[in-house]
């Protein structure tokens, strides 16, 4: 089925479809980037063009776009339907759809800090990980809300339940186990799959940093007072080798940056 994106999104494709001839991956790769779901649509369309074409897979948003190239996007990516227009008469499941789109974009601009401290060249992948890391949760709000909306009522009535509990509870499966076997299904790049797992028998310093990101964006959804926040703290201050104190003004200074 095909994907729907936000309407800022589309507007600003189509804003660029006028001017194609001035258009370069780079400024393709902008529009996109904030938008999870556009960008797993690229990265997915790529991925099953080259299908068994072996080594050279791109593996961030851009080196896609550039592979693809820019005729062939806009011939590819026509007459969308945006994630307002299908959830125009759920507006409950429009704003769970946005809590869980900040969470990923938040999370999208910690994991990258943490990337650009630790000198990681794999950096935009790392932010491209971050940021796609929940795409399961928001393909839920749109095609499943009665389920996202009892999940999200049993962990408000419960604020303990584990995320994993309750979406075995009420869906019979763990939600990143299903996006890692998407992931998986439509040959997305090694290195993006691998530091998205939740379950990987290693944990690299990659996964960490990505894994990091996604719990303190978790944890500070509703301000910066948290119970779990001091763990968060101590994790990250080992990844990024700096005293716990300064992480969290550090944190803080990423958000309202």
């Amino acid at each position: 089925m095909p994907l729907p994106v936000l309407a800022s999104t589309i507007a600003e494709l189509e804003a660029l479809r006028e001017v194609e001839d001035g258009v370069d991956a780079h400024l393709l790769s902008e529009a996109i980037a904030d938008d999870p779901l556009m960008s797993l649509k690229v990265m997915v369309h790529v991925a099953q063009l080259r299908a068994g074409r072996g080594s050279g897979e791109p593996e961030t948003l851009t080196g896609a776009l550039v592979m693809l190239g820019i005729p062939p996007f806009f011939r590819a990516f026509q007459m969308q339907v945006s994630v307002e227009e299908r959830l125009g008469g759920r507006p409950d499941a429009l704003a769970g759809f946005r809590r869980v789109l900040e969470r990923s974009h938040r999370a999208a601009r910690f994991a990258m800090s943490f990337a650009v401290h630790r000198m990681d060249h794999d950096a935009a992948v790392i932010h491209q990980a971050a940021l796609l890391h929940d795409f399961a949760e928001l393909l839920l709000w749109l095609e499943a809300p009665e389920m996202a909306l009892e999940i999200a009522a049993r962990q408000a009535r419960d604020a303990s339940l584990r995320s994993s509990d309750v979406q075995k509870e009420v869906l019979g499966v763990e939600l990143n186990e299903l996006q890692h076997a998407l992931m998986l299904r439509w040959r997305l790049p090694a290195l993006l799959v691998s530091i998205t797992d939740d379950h990987a028998r290693r944990e690299t310093p990659q996964i960490a940093n990505v894994r990091l990101a996604i719990r303190v964006a978790r944890h500070s959804a509703g301000g910066w007072d948290n119970a779990a926040l001091p763990d968060d703290y101590k994790d990250i201050a080992a990844l990024l080798q700096l005293a716990p104190q300064h992480v969290q003004r550090l944190l803080v200074e990423i958000d309202s940056a």
